[in-house]
């Protein structure tokens, strides 16, 4: 696929409908087959622009960014801040990274997180780690971005024990093996 012009910003208030939006398509596109279908069809428009609007308004410990492609509109989110497990060794952590699955491998997700890592520096980070599902194909987008492996989990999501991977950065640079991006 080619590779969009894409735009990375600082979300506002008014993106939460389209982040929500690409959230809810992004999860039900990677995790069907892999959670549980009750925990996928909990995931309400409406739960997720209030989740969203709340995160953007606050701009507390954690920031969110959008990707945005000319007429398309928000095509990605992510938000990271603070390392929430400080015991790993990394201080900054991307919590979420998530690319409208009809834009998959053209370059939004590799923009959403050199913006990301590029705000984690400003703010006085040097590391940052992503922890995600362990069966969830965008390990490959982050190896080949230069995250290693560094440490698995087994979380609780709704009562079900989920199996997941850490991906750690030592600094804030990615690697450039590849252009593909999630």
């Amino acid at each position: 696929m080619d590779q969009l012009v894409v735009s990375v910003r600082q979300a506002r208030a008014e993106d939460a409908p389209q982040v929500a939006r690409v959230y809810i398509e992004s999860w039900h596109d990677t995790y069907a087959g892999i959670l549980p279908n009750r925990m996928l069809c909990a995931m309400t428009a409406r739960g997720q622009t209030a989740r969203w609007r709340a995160a953007i308004r606050a701009r507390g410990r954690e920031s969110v960014l959008v990707a945005e492609c000319g007429s398309y509109g928000v095509v990605g989110m992510t938000s990271f801040g603070p390392a929430r497990d400080g015991g790993l060794g990394f201080d900054g952590e991307v919590y979420t990274l998530y690319v409208d699955p009809a834009f998959y491998g053209r370059g939004s997700g590799r923009a959403l997180l050199e913006g990301a890592f590029g705000t984690l520096r400003k703010r006085g980070q040097s590391s940052c780690i992503i922890w995600a599902h362990a069966k969830n194909p965008v390990r490959f987008f982050y190896e080949a971005l230069g995250g290693r492996l560094i440490a698995e989990r087994t979380a609780q999501m709704m009562g079900d024990a989920v199996p997941e991977n850490a991906f750690g950065w030592r600094r804030l640079a990615l690697a450039d093996r590849t252009r593909a991006a999630h």
